[in-house]
């Protein structure tokens, strides 16, 4: 499991999990560290895909399948135990909802809250006519990635980390990028859903994501461009907000 997941502070007594999935060409610790900043009632697990990490000599995954079979297999024991939660940012907010829907339609799982952040519903027409980066060539790639923000100053001026970074973002974005599902004609769950993104991002479909849920649809809009996320003050109030969705929730599903 620790191959796949990471977990910086276990929490037995925890009253649900929060299961986190990274950004595209991100690893697992950015989210890892929330186990120390939470509560003791919510128990972080982190996703780690091949290509990074202690990962770094395999092979990137080619489609989001592979990511489902990996995260599905290694741990549904643990999301049958007790409540869990899935929070994805980006890449990782369609990562977390196609687990969400294997873990329903295969295993009768659903998640108690969902947490998408800065992406378009998988089926929505702003996001299936979005432009493709995963093609472009390094140097159209790397000034996509600047006008984006969120990336540090000091890798993208460092020739020697972007021949291992460039990789792994690039391969994620060809897995989301290629990924397609079509509109569900009735909502699959009926947690709630909650969406943040950041104010000065470029525009997502944020509303197309309320037909994946009967329960409550909540949109939060924080200051910040794409990767506003990282902003301390911005993940405070994330982390206050999942923490006052999840702290009461009771260990019996409902």
């Amino acid at each position: 499991m620790d191959t796949v997941v990471s977990c910086f502070s276990k929490q037995p007594e925890a009253v649900s999990r929060l299961i986190c999935f990274p950004w595209a060409g991100g690893g697992s610790i950015h989210y890892a560290r929330w186990g120390k900043i939470l509560n003791s009632s919510i128990e972080v697990y982190s996703v780690k895909l091949p290509g990074r990490e202690g990962r770094a000599k395999e092979p990137f995954f080619q489609n989001i399948q592979q990511i489902v079979d990996e995260v599905c297999d290694v741990l549904l024991p643990l999301l049958r135990e007790k409540p869990f939660a899935l929070f994805g940012h980006s890449f990782g907010a369609l990562t977390s909802f196609a687990v969400a829907d294997a873990l329903k339609r295969l295993h009768g799982l659903e998640p108690v809250h969902m947490f998408l952040s800065g992406a378009s519903a998988p089926y929505s027409e702003t996001r299936i006519k979005a432009s493709k980066r995963s093609d472009l060539s390094d140097d159209d790639f790397l000034k996509w990635l600047i006008s984006i923000g969120g990336t540090p100053p000091e890798l993208l001026a460092n020739s020697e980390v972007l021949k291992l970074f460039l990789p792994a973002l690039k391969a994620d974005l060809h897995v989301v990028e290629n990924y397609r599902c079509d509109k569900p004609n009735s909502p699959a769950f009926c947690c709630p859903v909650t969406c943040f993104d950041g104010k000065q991002d470029i525009p997502h479909d944020l509303q197309a994501w309320k037909s994946i849920s009967s329960g409550d649809f909540t949109v939060k809009m924080l200051d910040g461009a794409h990767f506003y996320l990282k902003d301390p003050q911005n993940e405070e109030i994330i982390l206050d907000y999942i923490t006052k969705h999840l702290e009461t929730i009771e260990m019996d599903y409902l």
